[in-house]
C-alpha cells in the first residue's frame, strides 16, 4: 500500500483547519507565493503536510496494521446496524479517514450495536447518535 492510497481521491470530502504561525514563518509563505513557487498559502501548507505524511508512511502503514483500522471512508447504514444486532453482535469502529453513520440510524441502534469508536480523521452522525456514543468515542 502506498502514502497515495491513504490519500483522499479529489472531490472526497475535507475538512478545514486552522493552524496559528509565527509571523516570520508567515511572512516565509507568502514569499514563496508572491515568487511564484506555490499558488497560495494553501497550496504551500498542504505540500509540507503531504511531505510530511509520505516522510512518515511507514509508520503509518505499520500502526493501521498494528491497530487493524479501516483506511478510507466506511459507511455505516441502518441496515448494517440492524443486521449486526440480529447477530447479537457489536461493533468496533476503527477508520484512518472518514467513518459515517446514516442519518435514518437511531441512537437507540447506534448504541446497542456500537461497543467503540475511533476515528482518525472525521465521524459523521448525526448529532444524535453522536450523544449516545459519546462515552464510546475515543
Amino acid at each position: 500500500m502506498s502514502l497515495h492510497e491513504l490519500r483522499r481521491k479529489p472531490g472526497d470530502t475535507t475538512e478545514k483547519i486552522t493552524i496559528n504561525l509565527g509571523v516570520v514563518d508567515l511572512g516565509q509563505i507568502d514569499l514563496l507565493v508572491q515568487e511564484g513557487f506555490y499558488s497560495n498559502r494553501t497550496d504551500l501548507i498542504r505540500t509540507a503536510i503531504r511531505n510530511q505524511l509520505e516522510k512518515h508512511a511507514d509508520v503509518v502503514k505499520q500502526t493501521v496494521s498494528r491497530k487493524a483500522f479501516v483506511l478510507g471512508l466506511e459507511h455505516y447504514s441502518r441496515a448494517d446496524l440492524e443486521a449486526v444486532q440480529a447477530a447479537g453482535e457489536r461493533l468496533q469502529i476503527q477508520v484512518l479517514g472518514m467513518a459515517s453513520i446514516a442519518s435514518d440510524v437511531t441512537p437507540e441502534l447506534a448504541a446497542a450495536t456500537i461497543e467503540s469508536v475511533v476515528v482518525l480523521g472525521t465521524l459523521q452522525a448525526s448529532p444524535a447518535v453522536k450523544a449516545a456514543l459519546a462515552g464510546r468515542i475515543h
